[in-house]
């Protein structure tokens, strides 16, 4: 690792060009403005320091963070000697021989990503509606604006982010395919986008996933690969598969293009109902309240923005308490959505920077939510897409005559599981 803030703006450039042309895998470690430091000679022995993570920043803030002005445009892992510049290698000349084949460098995205990924996503994702009742408003004492996701493409938000992502990959990375990890929502919807873009797909899946998502899955082409999730890593699998066979690897939710896509939830929210004073997003790895973080802070500032995670699975809340990504064992939770053993590195920094609070629910108060959904606004709604509403009801005092948004993530669930949990 190294400390790019000293380095050459000319050997910068060179930089931002080979990553731009090879943007593709998420990685997590950014530097400050070069800048804002003092020149180094590109060459000289004195232009690379060892990286020190605990005196570096680990998030850029924002996306000219090279003195070119140049746009990085994914954040890359560039492991390839060939494309790293001569003059960062200094084999022949440092005392211990500094040898660079390997630079890391996390990206920014930002609100102008979300808006480039609705413009990816018009006419193949759908503009999902807005819902009211009158009687859920009089119950809470305010306006209530639901932004019905479980009407997406695949039933949930995940379609958008997983769209947005493959349809950015190269062709030759169309050609080998992609592999993800997950329970079930990310994993149709990579399915169903690698399908319409004709690009393979493997999906790696725990053993307990929901038979409905499983058979989504294999209906839209994807290769499932089953796991344990309390006894296997799926991200090492994932890892694996995609280093054995070349795959690239699209994660669920800590991946900047995913992210991006997801935020395009909340844009419509806004551009459909204008400002409000709160918004409450389910919370599982992060990417869709993240994603909804960067279209809430651009079309609403004033809104406090609220992720709801499983109250058996609060390692959010515990990572935005700390300040550090808390890791956690496998929650037991009817939530399957949010069975997430911790944030990204990319959510996590949005999250920190832009969410106002992190709130958690009962599996009791998830099926009271599903009950009030079908009741009221005639929709099947999954257990996770049920965690902001079982949130705005828990606090409803607190926002009387306010104008509050609830995003439903998803409503993809076993019909004979979610005829049991309503009699329950």
């Amino acid at each position: 690792m190294w400390d790019l803030r000293l380095l050459d703006p000319e050997v910068l450039d060179h930089l931002a060009a080979a990553f731009a042309e090879r943007a593709s895998t998420a990685c997590g470690v950014v530097v400050p403005a070069p800048s804002k430091q003092p020149p180094v000679k590109a060459g000289a022995c004195d232009g690379l320091r060892p990286y020190d993570a605990a005196a570096t920043p680990k998030v850029v803030r924002t996306e000219r963070d090279f003195s070119s002005g140049a746009r990085i445009a994914g954040a890359v892992r560039l492991t390839d000697p060939h494309l790293v510049d001569e003059r960062l290698s200094c084999d022949a000349r440092c005392p211990g021989g500094f040898g660079v084949t390997t630079v890391e460098v996390g990206m920014v995205v930002g609100f102008e990503d979300v808006v480039a990924a609705a413009e990816r996503l018009e006419g193949v994702a759908h503009r999902t509606p807005v819902l009211r009742s009158r009687l859920i408003d009089e119950q809470l004492g305010a306006e209530v604006f639901f932004k019905a996701e479980n009407f997406q493409r695949m039933g949930a938000f995940k379609f958008r982010g997983a769209f947005n992502a493959v349809s950015k990959l190269s062709e030759e990375q169309r050609r080998a395919g992609v592999v993800t990890y997950s329970s079930g929502n990310h994993a149709q919807a990579i399915s169903l986008a690698a399908q319409l873009l004709g690009v393979p797909a493997t999906i790696v899946m725990p053993h307990d996933a929901p038979a409905s998502k499983v058979a989504a899955t294999s209906g839209y082409g994807g290769k499932i690969v089953r796991y344990d999730r309390y006894s296997e890593d799926r991200e090492e699998i994932g890892d694996a598969l995609a280093r054995e066979q070349g795959l690239t690897l699209i994660p669920p939710y800590d991946h900047p293009d995913v992210i991006a896509g997801q935020g395009t939830a909340a844009k419509e929210l806004f551009e459909d109902v204008g400002d409000l004073d709160a918004l409450f997003v389910p919370l599982g790895g992060g990417g869709l309240l993240s994603g909804t973080a960067l279209a809430t802070r651009a079309a609403s500032p004033g809104c406090r923005l609220h992720g709801v995670e499983p109250e058996a699975g609060d390692d959010g809340l515990r990572s935005l308490r700390s300040g550090e990504i808390v890791h956690i064992d496998t929650p037991r939770t009817i939530a399957d959505g949010a069975q997430t053993q911790h944030l990204g590195a990319h959510t996590f920094e949005i999250i920190r920077r832009d969410v106002d609070d992190i709130l958690t629910a009962r599996d009791d108060q998830l099926v009271e939510a599903m009950k009030l959904f079908a009741t009221y606004l005639k929709i099947v709604v999954e257990p996770t897409g049920c965690l902001g509403f079982a949130a705005v009801r828990a606090a409803a005092p607190e926002f009387e005559g306010k104008r509050i948004g609830v995003i439903i993530s998803g409503g993809n669930v076993d019909l004979e599981r979610y005829a049991n949990l309503l009699g329950s």
